[in-house]
């Protein structure tokens, strides 16, 4: 059973490390009022190439971590943790838990002309074909073709986003795609927005590009306001908000304060195996 929320408790969000921070970036600016608690798993990133079991384990320890920190609600800003931990951590939590796949799958089903879809992603999550799946729920005729594209992660993570390398590496991944003729493609990994300017022109301007991680914020905010959850406060919480990794704080923080809406000055480094 789901508890009764407080309006003024905050957002849990967690990712494998960095990625998640464009999730974050987008609650930001839907929900300015909302305080945010960040927990980034850099200590054991990736995630993509890691077992179901092993994540689920990963994403339980996060889950306990985030409910001392007093959250009325945990976005799992993970592909690959949304895949593989979600169905199970939604069902022995009592708060409301959302991830990632939904928002865009259906999204991509909206947006589809042809009923070609692409996803790109890590390779846990094209391996597990979620989307496929959540496309096909939704509708069952549409073609989804997966590639995995484990280098953009490091790529994006050293700030290399407008690098040539980061193009050559963008056009070999795409090829494929390219030759499927989708006409949407879905940017299955949470690091992949920051390099959707890059897709964009490899894909060529026919191809609608979906991001999770904006369509993840508006089913929150949907969700709180289902639930009378919104924070009501006149001000936004740019100062209140939280940020714990599990290594890596200093490179954390320079890399958030790059892409987020407001200046963090430090992360929290914690021990998550404690949880």
């Amino acid at each position: 059973m789901i508890k009764e929320p407080n309006r003024d408790s905050a957002i849990g969000i967690f990712d494998s490390g960095l990625g998640g921070l464009t999730v974050a970036r987008e609650i930001m600016r839907q929900l300015p009022k909302e305080k945010i608690v960040y927990f980034g798993d850099t200590a054991r990133l990736p995630y993509g190439s890691k077992s179901k079991e092993t994540i689920t384990r990963y994403s339980r320890q996060i889950i306990n971590f985030l409910m001392t920190q007093d959250v009325k609600a945990i976005v799992i800003a993970c592909n690959t943790a949304s895949s593989y931990a979600l169905e199970s951590v939604s069902r022995e939590y009592d708060i409301p838990i959302i991830g990632v796949i939904e928002p865009g799958a259906r999204t991509a089903v909206a947006s589809t002309r042809c009923k070609n879809v692409g996803v790109i992603g890590t390779e846990g999550t094209i391996s597990s074909k979620v989307y496929n799946r959540s496309i096909h729920a939704i509708d069952d005729s549409i073609i989804v073709s997966g590639k995995a594209c484990p280098l953009f992660v490091p790529l994006v993570e050293e700030g290399w986003i407008y690098d040539d390398v980061t193009r050559t590496v963008a056009e070999r991944y795409l090829y494929d795609l390219k030759q499927e003729n989708i006409d949407t493609l879905i940017l299955g990994c949470t690091h992949y927005p920051l390099l959707r300017k890059l897709v964009g022109e490899v894909m060529g301007p026919d191809v609608v590009l979906v991001n999770p991680a904006y369509e993840t914020a508006r089913d929150l905010k949907a969700l709180l306001e289902a639930t009378d959850s919104l924070r009501k406060c006149s001000s936004n919480a740019e100062e209140e908000h939280s940020f714990f990794v599990s290594d890596k704080a200093r490179s954390f923080s320079n890399f958030a304060n790059s892409i987020l809406p407001c200046n963090i000055d430090s992360a929290h480094k914690i021990d998550i195996e404690k949880y």
